[in-house]
């Protein structure tokens, strides 16, 4: 099935399954329809990653944008790099290459950018010493920034009573799941994702063709956590955010289910009424 017409059961006239919602049905709320002059700064602040290698990647995870998230998410962004010595322009949105959550402390990176617009952070630094791919880490980031840019989106699932975070990437956050775009003849890993499909667990009884999960196809019903996959839920209105974890085959915990200080775990945890602007 191809993943640009992942919805199957739709295009063939089967009838879908109730959707659940605490914030909208993914398939036609505004939030996720494209929006024009949209753009996203990548700003690399750690000199371990030169601006070549750097460039390289913004190339794949505007393919990866244009090409695999968009026509799924129905989300839309133009990206633009800002190297090592430059500086971004204002009232855009950033996506920060840092090299880990001690140095965004230092340069005073925290929940928001000056203009007090979305940020997301890389700790590429990280990524490199746990042997991970760091430009997997930025499509995962880049991502779930796109389809819920203030944290604040979730999905609730009625007959259980828990509310899961919006959040596209974690469920298959391992590097294992990554996949491959060719970008000047070198091979850039990205992020898988899930669908939208993947917040609805009605799915999994459904008596007829099934859409995908995710877009690689790895999952194979909704709600479902690959190892080293992980997810916020939240079983209470008045309760906090906690995660499930699926541990990696050999039973370690992954790296990416700890939350590190002004992630966007941290960042719903914390409450938008607590998030600093950046001193940058």
């Amino acid at each position: 099935m191809s993943a640009r017409k992942h919805v199957s059961a739709l295009k063939s006239g089967t009838k879908m399954p109730p959707f659940f919602q605490l914030r909208g049905n993914p398939r036609r709320d505004a939030a996720f329809r494209p929006r024009k002059n949209f753009e996203i700064a990548i700003v690399n602040r750690f000199d371990g990653v030169s601006d070549a290698e750097a460039r390289r990647v913004v190339k794949a995870l505007q393919i990866q944008v244009d090409r695999d998230f968009a026509p799924i998410w129905g989300v839309r962004a133009k990206l633009q790099y800002v190297g090592l010595k430059e500086t971004p322009e204002s009232d855009t949105w950033q996506l920060v290459i840092l090299n880990n959550s001690d140095q965004a402390g230092a340069l005073g990176y925290h929940e928001l950018t000056r203009d007090g617009l979305p940020l997301g952070k890389i700790f590429a630094g990280t990524d490199i010493e746990n042997g991970l791919q760091w430009s997997v880490t930025a499509a995962h980031e880049l991502l779930e920034m796109l389809s819920d840019p203030w944290i604040n989106f979730a999905m609730i699932h009625q007959a259980a009573g828990v509310v899961y975070a919006l959040e596209n990437c974690d469920a298959v956050e391992a590097d294992r799941y990554a996949y491959a775009i060719e970008v000047d003849g070198i091979k850039v890993m990205v992020s898988d994702f899930v669908t939208p499909d993947w917040f609805i667990p009605q799915w999994k009884n459904f008596d007829g063709p099934k859409p995908k999960f995710d877009f690689m196809g790895h999952c194979t019903e909704p709600l479902q956590l690959l190892p080293g996959g992980y997810i916020g839920v939240l079983r209470s209105l008045d309760g906090e955010w906690e995660q499930v974890i699926a541990r990696l085959p050999n039973g370690d915990m992954p790296t990416g289910a700890q939350a590190a200080p002004g992630c966007r775990r941290a960042r719903r945890s914390m409450g938008a009424d607590k998030w600093r602007r950046s001193l940058q």
